[in-house]
């Protein structure tokens, strides 16, 4: 049972930020811009939270929960700022949207290291202490089987990204903003003649993609390291294949962000697994299972995938 617990607790950490960053890409998506700088955004997103951390803890002043959420909250703003270089070029500018991410996920890194490199005497690691884990919360953890898997050991970045999916669902499907959104990512030329400002909402999609992937950068991080070195190992692109497999539903992203946790998770404890450990695969055997499993999904699920049909083309209003 204990590995049960293990095995779970894993996921959540895995899973967690994954959906977020998923949930973000839905946005900006859902609303027609195609936004390939997950990637990017999550790196320089968690970057600028944890450089905060460094700061303040290193400072004593700060410390426990108001920092992890005034860090959330500088990461998600971040995120936001450095989206928006994205949507000028592909909503303004109305360039190519591929190239404007990839752009982005090459920026990212370098920018992150240069700064850090500047700003620390030439050190590109940015330390901090993990003071954000949660032993056990009282009451709750003695609730029988559930309390062991979600309340013991536990971060409040857990619950707060379960919180995310429930209000993303809401906001999506059943507010009148939410409405606008999929419209301009659907048919933008009847949202144009219904009086909705295009452009306006596509700002809007991107900026809450730059503020779910800034913050799902610093959620990534926190439980796996305590030193970061500009780099989410590609948790931004797998995040685009959750989304793909999620077929842009809040819900089926949440879902599929849980199956590609499961396999984050047996690919980096596969030496606690009994029988994925007496396999005695390479090392590297066990850190493509997440990858391999994303190739093969996407084969047989990408052609019954139905995204939004203006997604990734830019909207001229002079030709509507």
């Amino acid at each position: 049972m204990s590995i049960v617990y293990f095995i779970f607790q894993q996921t959540l950490l895995f899973t967690i930020p994954l959906m977020i960053v998923a949930l973000g890409g839905m946005f900006s998506e859902r609303s027609g811009v195609v936004n390939l700088a997950l990637e990017g955004i999550m790196i320089f997103g968690a970057f600028a939270g944890i450089f905060y951390m460094n700061f303040m803890q290193t400072n004593d002043i700060m410390h426990g929960f108001p920092l992890l959420i005034t860090g959330l909250l500088i990461s998600g703003v971040v995120g936001i700022l450095f989206s928006m270089l994205h949507a000028f070029a592909a909503i303004n500018l109305r360039a190519d949207q591929t190239i404007s991410g990839t752009a982005l996920n090459m920026l990212a890194p370098a920018l992150g290291i240069f700064i850090a490199k500047t700003l620390q005497d030439g050190m590109q690691s940015i330390t901090f202490s993990n003071e954000f884990r949660i032993a056990r919360i009282p009451v709750l953890t003695d609730i029988p089987f559930v309390g062991q898997l979600l309340f013991k050991n536990c971060y409040f970045t857990t619950f707060l990204g379960i919180a995310i999916l429930f209000i993303s669902y809401y906001f999506l499907m059943k507010t009148k903003t939410g409405l606008r959104i999929r419209s301009c990512g659907e048919n933008p030329q009847a949202a144009d003649s219904a009086g909705i400002s295009v452009a306006r909402i596509r700002y809007l999609g991107v900026a809450l993609s730059g503020l779910l992937a800034g913050m799902g950068g610093l959620i990534y991080i926190l439980p796996i390291s305590t030193e970061y070195n500009c780099t989410v190992a590609g948790y931004g692109f797998l995040a685009l294949a959750v989304l793909i497999f999620g077929n842009w539903n809040p819900f089926r992203i949440g879902l599929a962000a849980l199956f590609f946790g499961v396999t984050k998770t047996l690919a980096y404890t596969y030496n606690s697994i009994p029988f994925l450990a007496a396999m005695n695969l390479p090392d590297t055997g066990y850190k493509m299972i997440p990858y391999i499993a994303t190739l093969i999904l996407l084969a047989f699920t990408s052609k019954n995938s139905a995204g939004p049909k203006a997604s990734g083309i830019p909207y001229d209003k002079s030709r509507r």
